[in-house]
């Protein structure tokens, strides 16, 4: 069984890769906007009953896969990938926003976990450098399974925004702040005890991007104290345009 399983998830070399905007990348984006659009469409004379269960079932499956692929990376690649412990936003989110329907205490911050889960889900649609570094074929497990959770996670996060009924205040934007600020100190958490090199042990993670910035633009000894405060000051200022436009939106 683990032979087959093995041969079946493992990443597929040779050929084919999956690149940056190429066709395979274009395609992802392309399913995912028509999701969205299909979703609109079968959901536009819905009453929030039906919409609060699309949504929750959204989150349901991004969460199973999330947890699924725990189980299936021995068997795919040997071990578990360190990577995808939920220490970046995208992981972090889909678990908070689902704990927030089975724990009462989470419940005020959904919209605020989904938002942030929205960004940083669509930021890595766009630009998914966790299966490009790979260079595996556009159709292995690891490609499959990566992008269509961040899809889902897509999905979920824009219909949670397009339903939203929330009023948007003072209090709401501290919890939006509030939830960046706590995704910033867990990320460091992770970084700093994940990091580091022991006899056979030796491994960098940048999670949440609060130790180095992804394009190199600051040096090394600098950049642990700049991209955490860098990071809060940038989703926060997205997480403000987007509810400006959800403001404006609903006032029409």
């Amino acid at each position: 069984m683990y032979s087959f399983l093995h041969e079946l998830l493992s990443d597929k070399k040779g050929g084919e890769i999956f690149t940056l905007f190429g066709f395979w990348h274009f395609l992802y984006i392309g399913l995912t906007l028509f999701a969205i659009i299909a979703i609109l469409f079968l959901q536009k004379n819905k009453n929030e009953i039906n919409k609060a269960r699309t949504t929750k079932g959204l989150i349901n499956v991004a969460f199973a896969m999330y947890i699924i692929d725990l189980f299936l990376m021995p068997l795919a690649y040997g071990e578990i990938d360190i990577e995808k412990l939920p220490f970046h936003a995208c992981t972090a989110m889909c678990v908070m926003c689902f704990l927030s329907y089975y724990v009462p205490f989470l419940k005020k911050y959904r919209m605020s976990f989904a938002m942030l889960g929205f960004v940083s889900n669509v930021v890595y649609l766009i630009y998914p450098a966790g299966v490009m570094w790979h260079a595996v074929h556009p159709l292995s497990y690891r490609v499959i399974q990566t992008l269509i959770f961040h899809s889902i996670m897509t999905i979920y996060g824009f219909l949670m925004l397009i339903y939203e009924d929330e009023k948007i205040d003072i209090k709401r934007c501290f919890r939006d702040l509030m939830v960046i600020v706590c995704m910033t100190v867990w990320a460091l958490i992770g970084n700093y005890t994940y990091n580091g090199t022991s006899e056979g042990y030796s491994h960098f993670f940048n999670w949440f991007f609060v130790v180095r910035d992804p394009f190199g633009m600051f040096p090394e000894t600098v950049a642990p104290f700049i991209m955490p405060f860098l990071n809060i000051a940038l989703f926060f200022a997205v997480e403000m345009v987007l509810h400006l436009i959800i403001h404006r939106r609903n006032s029409n």
